[in-house]
């Protein structure tokens, strides 16, 4: 009797063990398996040849310079990246997401992380989702490092020496002004049938853990066949668009959407006031007009106007970032800008940079820097920069002498400074860290903040305890 009744327990256990099997979410198990391509070029090569073509692009292509849509675009964009699975993580990319001020439905991103989103596929996007759907796809080609692997594929290049001729490979020989008529994600890269359904697939995992339904990335398809587009990349003749919405409605079948975005307002919200706008031109009225545009960078990334103050709170993602040419690295908030040049750098917010009377200022951000004192000694040092900031600024004031701590496992000091922002006219919190280099310079950060706003303190904690020096 003991042993049929253990039997008959043991059967009870394999009949519940096999329904809860069958009840486990499929996307643990049964989601497409996609793998990285051979390619011969680490990835630090995606990041030098995605940030050399984006500057090629912002000078062929006009941005929308509003800070409300901006923001909303990254948060999406910033989404997606949190949930590209682990594997196609690459901690030397630097994705962000800028709105070029064109009518085509089109999206593109770049080797590396630079994205760029069209203003008419935002407005053309019937969800969020759909808009989301485009992201990802292009999202995903750069987590695969597609361009790069396709241009090994190519074997035409031994080093990034010449990184011309890698690019010459991923864009197909041709010109940013050829490029600017063909749509949705082949400005630059223009992708093998394996690769675009690769970035399908891929697209769709992203979308299903960011809390987006996949069926959206095929419905986005249906959404420009229906305005007349040919969807460039997307609907371009090596998948067919049929082909494409099978697999990726077959996909979503076996994927499990994590705590799902409902109806955003601000994706409403961001098309109302798009569509306020007066009509944007095509990117073949933009080629055919030969006007360039001036980059982030030779605008030194400053907008023309003076700060707002009114920015986000710091994101709790962290981006890496490697400055003074590999000197030193650094890990911000993701939803930061990093501004200037190897010399002289900042991260700051949206909102918390710009210009007044002709000169860059900042309300809210980090800076790093390295001068070269005429002491030898840490405090002694100190004192000669905050001298030499206080230069022409009376309103600048320091609040205690200095307490030591380290930095990247050597001596520091920290200060406590205050200021009046010459472009606000409010109090500002300035906190100054400061090091010394092995060839005798002095390192410093600076981080500023207005005095009354204190959410950014964590975030400025993080930033200093990520700091590694390599000197």
């Amino acid at each position: 009797m003991f042993r049929k009744l253990v039997n008959k327990q043991k059967s009870l256990v394999a009949w519940f063990t096999l329904v809860a099997l069958f009840a486990l979410p499929l996307s643990s198990a049964a989601q497409t398996q996609i793998k990285l391509h051979g390619n011969k070029y680490p990835p630090q090569d995606d990041v030098k040849l995605g940030r050399q073509a984006a500057q090629e692009a912002e000078h062929q292509f006009p941005l929308l310079r509003d800070q409300q849509i901006q923001s909303y675009v990254e948060r999406v964009g910033e989404r997606l990246v949190a949930n590209i699975p682990q594997q196609f993580q690459h901690p030397e990319f630097q994705y962000y997401f800028k709105v070029v001020n064109a009518s085509d439905i089109n999206a593109f991103a770049l080797p590396g992380g630079p994205m760029y989103v069209n203003r008419g596929m935002i407005e053309a996007a019937k969800t969020e989702g759909e808009m989301a759907g485009v992201m990802a796809h292009e999202i995903s080609h750069v987590a695969l490092r597609h361009g790069t692997a396709q241009a090994t594929k190519a074997q035409k290049y031994q080093t990034l020496a010449g990184i011309a001729g890698i690019a010459g490979t991923i864009l197909g020989g041709q010109g940013v002004g050829q490029m600017a008529q063909q749509g949705f994600g082949v400005y630059f890269l223009k992708f093998s049938r394996e690769y675009e359904t690769e970035a399908d697939i891929l697209g769709a995992q992203i979308m299903a853990r960011a809390g987006y339904d996949p069926r959206d990335l095929a419905n986005m398809f249906r959404t420009i066949q229906g305005q007349g587009g040919g969807g460039g990349g997307f609907l371009s003749d090596h998948p067919s668009a049929s082909d494409r919405y099978a697999k990726i409605d077959k996909e979503a079948t076996m994927l499990q959407v994590n705590n799902p975005v409902g109806r955003s307002q601000d994706f409403v919200a961001a098309q109302n006031k798009l569509r306020g706008y007066q009509r944007a031109p095509s990117m073949a009225e933009i080629q055919k007009s030969g006007k360039t545009y001036p980059t982030s960078a030779e605008q030194g990334n400053y907008p023309a106007e003076a700060p707002q103050g009114r920015v986000e709170r710091p994101s709790t993602q962290l981006q890496n970032y490697s400055i003074f040419n590999g000197g030193v690295q650094v890990s911000v908030p993701s939803n930061w800008r990093q501004i200037g040049d190897q010399n002289n750098v900042w991260f700051a917010p949206e909102g918390g940079y710009g210009q007044y009377n002709g000169q860059n200022v900042f309300t809210h951000g980090v800076t790093f820097g390295a001068v070269q004192s005429n002491s030898k000694d840490l405090q002694g040092a100190t004192q000669e920069l905050i001298n030499n900031f206080a230069q022409g600024n009376q309103n600048l004031k320091v609040n205690n002498s200095g307490q030591r701590t380290t930095l990247s496992g050597r001596n520091a000091l920290a200060m406590s400074l205050t200021n009046v922002n010459e472009a606000t006219g409010q109090p500002e919190h300035i906190r100054l860290i400061t090091t010394q280099l092995r060839g005798g310079q002095l390192f410093y950060m600076v981080a500023v903040s207005p005095q009354n706003d204190t959410s950014f303190n964590n975030a400025f904690q993080s930033v200093f305890s990520s700091v590694r020096i390599n000197d």
